[in-house]
């Protein structure tokens, strides 16, 4: 554990200063670049505006290999199941791209629906408005339609945006195929139509009933044939959660069992704190025996998602900032994230923000009921209070949070080093950055890095002290398939 001998490094002084002005280190630009991606939703945040985000995006590119932010983008597409970022970043690749070998493997490979090609290039165009189709661009899209049938093209038109699903068929030009030749033809001469989707379906039920009693009944119908014929994705059916409950109570046990199923649950990727987003919603009814089966199969849910949490050896300390910076998103992942890894080690638990606390939790009851438990004080964020409250060595030290320390000066140096030196510690750290803004509170050569909202998170943490730079690695495993 020589590497993390802290007291040993006089010279591990703090390079930079956090969005909040508090000390901190810099990340490697790889290592920045993942824990933007990582934690992005390409909304406003805290302390960054979404333009500032995007401007922190392409200072980025600058100084990383293409190639490397392309996987990257691949990366948080396919395994995290993050949508809108990759657009983003796929889009700002595309000057980088030209004349590169694997351009239209990537451009490819970022395409899960026939939406992504019209949000990337939707994009691109209203933040360039001489973009000009990149040959890579244009023959991997045209690659990806090869994978689209019918009803995907169909159900993906994106009327009403920008880009339309024919702008991008009439930009690249695919060669249609047995699969699909129909339905583009259709779709240029606008004749493509699409009225099977479930959420047509439950329109249509409202629409011709003509009573309340009626229009409730037609929609139970429709949920019972969707259910039945497992006609609903995952996610839109962890969003409807409620209206199932409210509009078809007789079909919860149904929509429990395709909940719990574990192949569909990882085929999802769906983001673990939708679980909690879904209980939260399902708690505002009234109590019914309804109410009561959903509420269990979220919670049995949740705990197949993450089922791959590290269990570590040794003592841990998971820490939770709850300080106002927090607020939103990055309290309820945080929340989340940081009771699963606790629960499942047995772990000590603390919570900070102007000072640290420890706090107590009965680890045996339900995960998210402990989630919604966890109290978020706000004020400031101070790091040397963890390190000052900490009462006995532990082997890692696990800490949540945004990591804009303010209070105190920013980054514990002091705090930590006489931590070490009172309890006889030298403890693995693991910084989990939740806003990805780009710096952090202890020296990059003294800390495992993290970000994301995803369960894969878990399988990096696993990997973490054998290769402490696996988040990046994992990226870089990524390969181009051949087209």
């Amino acid at each position: 554990m020589a590497l993390f001998n802290f007291l040993k490094r006089k010279t591990s002084t703090p390079n930079t200063t956090n969005l909040a002005r508090g000390t901190a280190y810099t990340l490697t630009p790889e290592m920045e670049l993942v824990t933007f991606l990582f934690t992005s939703f390409v909304q406003e945040q805290f302390y960054r505006s979404t333009n500032a985000s995007i401007e922190q995006l392409r200072q980025l590119l600058g100084k990383v290999e293409p190639e490397f932010a392309a996987k990257a983008a691949v990366y948080v597409r396919t395994t995290l199941g993050m949508r809108s970022i990759s657009h983003v970043l796929a889009s700002e690749l595309a000057p980088y791209i030209s004349g590169v070998t694997w351009g239209r493997a990537f451009f490819n490979q970022i395409v899960f629906r026939p939406d992504d090609m019209t949000e990337i290039l939707g994009y691109a165009m209203q933040n360039n408005p001489k973009f000009k189709l990149p040959n890579a661009m244009r023959k991997g899209f045209s690659s990806a339609f090869d994978r689209f049938d019918t009803y995907q093209l169909a159900k993906y038109r994106s009327d009403g945006k920008q880009v339309k699903l024919v702008d991008v068929v009439n930009m690249v030009r695919p060669t249609p195929t047995d699969r699909n030749a129909v339905a583009l033809s259709d779709l240029v001469k606008g004749r493509l139509r699409n009225t099977n989707t479930w959420e047509a379906r439950l329109t249509q039920a409202g629409q011709i009933a003509e009573t309340a009693e009626q229009k409730s009944e037609l929609k139970a119908e429709v949920w019972k044939d969707l259910l039945q014929k497992r006609q609903i994705g995952y996610f839109a059916l962890l969003r409807n959660l409620r209206n199932i409950v409210v509009q078809a109570p007789e079909l919860t046990y149904l929509a429990s069992e395709l909940l719990t199923n574990p192949m569909a649950i990882k085929k999802s990727l769906v983001l673990p704190f939708r679980f909690d987003t879904a209980y939260r919603e399902i708690k505002q009814l009234s109590d019914s025996m309804a109410r009561t089966i959903v509420l269990a199969a979220i919670e049995k849910a949740l705990s197949i998602s993450v089922d791959n949490v590290p269990i570590f050896k040794g003592k841990t300390l998971v820490v939770l900032d709850t300080s106002g910076s927090m607020q939103g998103k990055p309290a309820q992942i945080g929340g989340l994230l940081a009771v699963v890894v606790a629960q499942s080690n047995n772990a000590d638990f603390m919570t900070f923000s102007d000072a640290a606390r420890y706090e107590q939790y009965n680890w045996k009851n339900s995960t998210l009921s402990l989630v919604n438990e966890l109290k978020f004080v706000w004020g400031g964020t101070n790091f040397d209070s963890i390190f000052e409250t900490a009462k006995r060595a532990y082997d890692r030290i696990i800490i949540l949070s945004d990591m804009q320390a303010w209070v105190g000066g920013g980054a514990p140096v002091e705090s930590f080093a006489n931590y070490c030196k009172r309890t006889g510690a030298n403890p693995f750290i693991y910084s989990f950055d939740l806003q990805g803004y780009g710096s952090i509170q202890f020296p990059l050569d003294k800390v495992f890095c993290l970000a994301g909202f995803s369960d894969k998170i878990f399988d990096i943490m696993s990997l973490l002290e054998t290769d402490r730079n696996a988040m990046v690695n994992e990226i870089k495993k990524i390969s181009w398939n051949k087209i």
